[in-house]
């Protein structure tokens, strides 16, 4: 069983992959921490006219042991830059197979991400898109973060998720639009337990769905 979560940033969709997974026993693989650990392999070259060259040849590098430092990872300039890299085409098409193999081990798998539904798995046998108002997301990206110890300039943040937006909804190579028969779930007033309750009635309504066609 694969099943496809996709969403803007702090929406929740990667907490609710990681539950989703382990509520059905499946591996799960957060696909922005692929975008993530490219954009920081190349963030001392934003500004140089080899940006894109060497983010591509960063992305055809890569592989999960670039994958292990999950706070640096998760980090505001992590963020940043995984939006700069991922509207270059040939990044997402390294990076593409990667998924691929990854959703279509034996037995299945949960990915979240921004395109998984509409390019990386469009097969999928569960489809869900999590949204949440920006304000809401800001306020838990905010409190990650102080969770670990930083300081967060809450104005700053709402107005780099509302950029990020911008730039995912641009960005020509796919990522931040819901597949036509993907399920919309908005975290905007639950909790993790209660979105979570929620993702796995959605999994477990269409495989019941499906498993009663003819």
């Amino acid at each position: 069983m694969i099943i496809a979560v996709d969403g803007p940033a702090a929406s929740g969709k990667g907490t609710l992959a990681a539950g989703l997974a382990r509520h059905y026993g499946l591996p799960h693989l957060d696909t922005g921490l692929l975008y993530r650990a490219v954009g920081l392999a190349v963030r001392a070259a934003p500004g140089s006219t080899d940006f894109d060259r060497e983010a591509v040849a960063a992305a055809r590098r890569l592989d999960a042991a670039h994958l292990t430092d999950l706070d640096r990872l998760t980090g505001a300039e992590a963020g940043t830059l995984a939006s700069r890299v991922a509207v270059i085409a040939e990044v997402r098409q390294a990076l593409r197979q990667f998924q691929r193999d990854f959703a279509r081990q034996p037995g299945g798998a949960v990915l979240d991400g921004r395109d998984i539904g509409t390019v990386i798995c469009p097969e999928a046998d569960v489809k869900l898109f999590i949204e949440a108002d920006s304000k809401a997301r800001m306020e838990r990206r905010a409190r990650q973060w102080e969770a670990r110890g930083q300081l967060v300039d809450r104005y700053a943040l709402y107005h780099q998720i509302e950029e990020r937006d911008a730039r995912d909804r641009a960005n020509p190579h796919g990522g931040f639009f819901r597949a036509a028969d993907a399920h919309l779930l908005d975290t905007t007033r639950l909790d993790i337990d209660a979105a979570l309750r929620a993702a796995v009635a959605i999994v477990d309504g269409v495989l019941a769905s499906k498993a009663a066609s003819p």
